[in-house]
């Protein structure tokens, strides 16, 4: 085997186990926010604007929820970016869109971090601040 397609592999092996580790964190999320009383209305979803983790309602509030999983609390929160919070809120703003029912909830932009050896951080409106 070359060089070239060793290195290939490694790559894609390294990719799979990210993904891997992703939808697991994901799974995480998801079942924190169903202890708290949320519903999962959707996970990995994609629209033109980019995919959101999770959507999720508890009462009046619509929780559009980007998921973080990072070795420290530090590198969590460093992980959030503006351009991922514009990404994340025009993707918010194209799902309203399809789906008016849900047009007169409030609305946040929310992160979890999935940290090992921790319980899960939920931070409300987490996107909005950055």
């Amino acid at each position: 085997m070359s060089r070239r397609a060793a290195r290939n592999g490694d790559e894609t092996g390294e990719r799979r186990s990210r993904l891997r580790k992703g939808v697991s964190a994901e799974w995480i999320a998801a079942i924190l926010l169903t202890a708290k009383g949320y519903r999962i209305l959707a996970r990995r979803h994609r629209n033109p604007f980019g995919e959101v983790d999770l959507i999720a309602t508890r009462g009046k509030r619509l929780a559009f929820v980007e998921v973080k999983r990072r070795a420290t609390l530090a590198d969590a929160e460093a992980s959030l970016t503006p351009l991922q919070a514009g990404r994340i809120a025009r993707a918010a703003d194209y799902w309203l869109d399809r789906n008016p029912a849900y047009r007169d909830h409030e609305v946040g932009l929310d992160a979890i971090f999935v940290l090992p050896r921790r319980w899960p951080r939920h931070l409300l409106n987490a996107l909005d601040a950055v």
